[in-house]
């Protein structure tokens, strides 16, 4: 068998890439499947269902009469992605380790032992483009837009596209549960995961209790008015509306800004209120995927969060790497920590880190230089 012919694809359990192996060798590829292992469990409550997702991957692959090789990258992940996650959570942002997994994990590490097997390519069940003219290729947006997840694959590069397929770029998600359930798949109708896998279903203000000692603090409102005390800056994000504990009549209290130098949370009244609303934002550590940074201003849209609709801006290089981008209208709750992700399009251009929302509509507490 020709090295072009050999796909290596990450088998997770789910219905997504076992349809996506199904597909390869309906279209005459070798296939041999990788199970990642990601994370060690390390507490007796701590649930991560790898060996449910494990079991459920080889009898995918025995169905499918293709190999299953199980490898741990737990190592890596912990390096990596899950030490970059705690750091962001020290400092008051909330990180998104999906993206960091995909760069570092799947398309770096993943890529990298799926060559050493003897493929031209590796393959996932993402919902995601890819397309390529003259040597360059473009991450493009799926035909099911409401499972696209080039938001969570913006920091993919020329070398990772050259050598991945997305076999579920033009499949909707029933297409999938029908093609599964057609050939016979032991998983078509398994429930999709949700969360952060290290997490699992367990409480999330628990699990990060383990790693990061918990600084209880103030609650203010904007004029400065104490509405109580937060169990931890950790476990708040922007736009928050449970687990204040904020009683009494009226509107909900979110979320509005954090201090994490006096270790102060100031929330506001109203899913409305103007603190919410940002006209821009400034984000850092900027990845292209065609690997060029745009050296003058570009209008495109962009989303702050997974399955947000595209938003018009303008994206301004500024001279220290970063870029301040500017919405055609007020976005409500943008997060440091979080990805803001470009797009002309169906194209995804890429994507970077929010370090601060611009200017809200309403006025905000004389914040520290490191609050987020």
């Amino acid at each position: 068998m020709k090295r072009e012919q050999r796909v290596v694809v990450g088998i997770s359990g789910g219905v997504d890439s076992a349809v996506t192996a199904l597909l390869l060798k309906e279209q005459g590829y070798e296939v041999v499947g990788v199970f990642m292992k990601n994370w060690e469990d390390d507490g007796e409550d701590l649930h991560c269902p790898a060996a449910e997702d494990h079991a459920a991957a080889q009898a995918v692959c025995a169905h499918l009469e293709i190999p299953l090789q199980g490898i741990n990258f737990s190592a890596q992940y912990r390096e990596r992605v899950f030490q970059s996650f705690l750091t962001e959570f020290r400092a008051g942002r909330t990180p998104n380790p999906d993206v960091l997994c995909n760069r570092e994990i799947k398309f770096k590490t993943f890529l990298e032992h799926g060559l050493s097997l003897g493929a031209a390519r590796i393959a996932t069940g993402h919902y995601a483009g890819i397309s390529e003219r003259g040597g360059r290729y473009r991450l493009l947006t799926a035909a099911d837009r409401n499972k696209d997840q080039t938001y969570f694959l913006h920091m993919l590069g020329q070398k990772e596209l050259s050598r991945a397929l997305f076999p579920l770029a033009g499949v909707t998600k029933p297409e999938v549960r029908a093609l599964a359930c057609r050939a016979g798949l032991p998983n078509h109708d398994r429930k999709d995961s949700t969360g952060i896998c290290f997490i699992g279903e367990r409480n999330f203000k628990s699990f990060l209790a383990r790693y990061l000692p918990a600084q209880p603090g103030e609650m203010r409102a904007l004029g400065g008015e104490r509405m109580g005390q937060h169990d931890g800056l950790m476990y708040h994000t922007i736009g928050q509306r449970h687990g204040l504990g904020i009683g009494g009549a009226g509107e909900p209290w979110y979320v509005v800004a954090k201090d994490v130098a006096t270790n102060t949370l100031y929330v506001e009244q109203g899913v409305d209120h103007p603190a919410l609303y940002g006209r821009g934002l400034e984000a850092e550590d900027l990845h292209w995927v065609d690997g060029h940074a745009p050296t003058e201003a570009l209008s495109c849209t962009a989303k702050i969060r997974y399955r947000q609709r595209d938003q018009a801006c303008r994206v301004t290089p500024l001279p220290d790497g970063r870029v301040r981008v500017e919405f055609r209208e007020p976005q409500r709750a943008i997060t440091p920590g979080q990805s803001v992700v470009f797009y002309q399009a169906d194209e995804c251009l890429g994507g970077g880190v929010i370090r601060y929302a611009l200017q809200p509509a309403a006025p905000a507490p004389a914040l520290s230089a490191t609050s987020a």
